[in-house]
């Protein structure tokens, strides 16, 4: 059984280890966890993980070695890998900013390096993971893409769209997120307890999402079946439209990808 190292077990460091039990048929047992905090640890301890103060000791006990702490933090993290790392452990990256090159100089030239960019919806199997891999690491990239393939989708993109992909993918989680509680006040504002407006914004916005994905289609041609002339769903848009609605959410995707050039 493969062994895995979560190393910065925060937001995202609990989704994945939460998301590869349920749907990467690992068992929490075959998970060893750490962060700076370790008292919060325990909420994952109750799960059934494994936990650790010592760097070294997880990776000591580990075949695959994910890294998903702040851009800040993985300069030290790399420093504490380095003395225990084997040449066949192979390192996935969830941090931003930092190239495969820079990392593999850190460990001594350790080739087994991937960088990914999922976002928090791993936890329930719905992430979107963005891959990059070196030109030893691509030999692994079946295996790696199978692993995050049980939690969402995964695609393989060049490494200097990588800080893109995180504007789009992971904070772009965020973005859609707010779009969807516009929906609900939207809703409460006009007839619905926020309950009922919440439910009814969030699963019109999973059906809207899954006609593109089912019907491989383009959003304008979904759009066109649902608007009509002189109709309010096109007054509703034109509205929108006039307000900015796409240039908002188009700058606040390029502000993002700006911003997290400068993170590391």
């Amino acid at each position: 059984m493969t062994k895995i190292g979560i190393i910065g077990a925060g937001n995202l460091g609990r989704s994945l280890a939460r998301g590869l039990v349920r749907f990467g048929n690992f068992k929490p047992d075959q998970l060893l966890v750490t962060r700076r905090n370790v008292q919060k640890l325990d909420v994952l301890k109750k799960e059934g993980f494994r936990a650790t103060e010592s760097i070294s000791e997880l990776v000591n006990n580990s075949e695959i070695i994910f890294i998903a702490v702040l851009p800040q933090q993985v300069n030290d993290v790399l420093e504490e890998i380095k003395p225990s790392l084997r040449e066949d452990q192979l390192i996935i990256s969830l941090v931003t900013g930092i190239k495969i090159a820079e990392i593999s100089s850190r460990l001594n030239n350790h080739k087994q390096v991937v960088r990914a960019m999922p976002n928090t919806a791993i936890a329930i199997g719905e992430s979107m993971t963005c891959l990059s891999f070196n030109e030893t690491s691509s030999t692994r990239k079946e295996e790696v893409k199978s692993l995050f393939n049980h939690l969402g989708q995964s695609i393989v993109i060049q490494e200097e769209q990588m800080t893109s992909a995180t504007a789009l993918c992971a904070c772009g989680t965020a973005f859609f997120l707010r779009a969807i509680r516009a929906a609900m006040q939207g809703g409460t504002e006009i007839d619905f307890h926020a309950d009922e407006a919440l439910l009814m914004a969030a699963q019109t916005a999973k059906g809207a999402a899954m006609l593109l994905l089912e019907n491989g289609s383009h959003p304008e041609d979904e759009i066109d079946r649902v608007t009509s002339p002189k109709g309010c769903t096109i007054a509703g848009l034109n509205n929108m439209e006039h307000s900015g609605f796409s240039s908002a959410f188009i700058k606040g995707i390029t502000t993002s990808a700006n911003m997290a050039k400068e993170l590391y």
